[in-house]
């Protein structure tokens, strides 16, 4: 560095600053006070049912007696008795276990009990796949 002239700085001054309080921040009870110290304008607003669960619990509204008033029937349906002895009877014909019958058509064991004892939900997939399988049609005239 000898023999070269005089050192000097190229750069610039940083300044980093904070960014500016959040609206969270602003209003915790710490910055309120500072704020009426110095005499700033404060704004306070009370909502309604602030800090209460009021709305979730007591009013009682036409959408719960219209609840309680209701008496449809919302259960699923479920495997006809006609559809459940037909997949016994085709899987006795074929000679197979519950659960053969079920690797065979790559579903559980369950599955397979399910239908077989009129528990399960029907799905039309899953009749397709016995219907293949058992060489049998399962399924009404449609």
């Amino acid at each position: 560095m000898s023999g070269v002239g005089p050192l000097s700085q190229d750069w610039e001054p940083v300044v980093l600053r904070k960014k500016a309080p959040t609206a969270a921040a602003r209003k915790d009870e710490k910055a309120v006070n500072a704020a009426r110290r110095s005499g700033a304008e404060i704004d306070t607003v009370k909502k309604f049912n602030a800090g209460t669960n009021k709305a979730a619990s007591s009013s009682t509204s036409l959408n719960t007696k219209r609840l309680d008033d209701d008496t449809e029937n919302l259960a699923h349906d479920r495997v006809p008795t006609e559809l459940k002895k037909a997949i016994m009877q085709a899987r006795m014909d074929k000679k197979l276990t519950q659960a053969q019958l079920a690797q065979i058509i790559n579903e559980k064991p369950q599955v397979i009990q399910e239908y077989e004892s009129g528990k399960a939900i029907p799905n039309q997939q899953i009749i397709g796949k016995l219907e293949r399988a058992l060489g049998a049609k399962l399924r009404g005239k449609k």
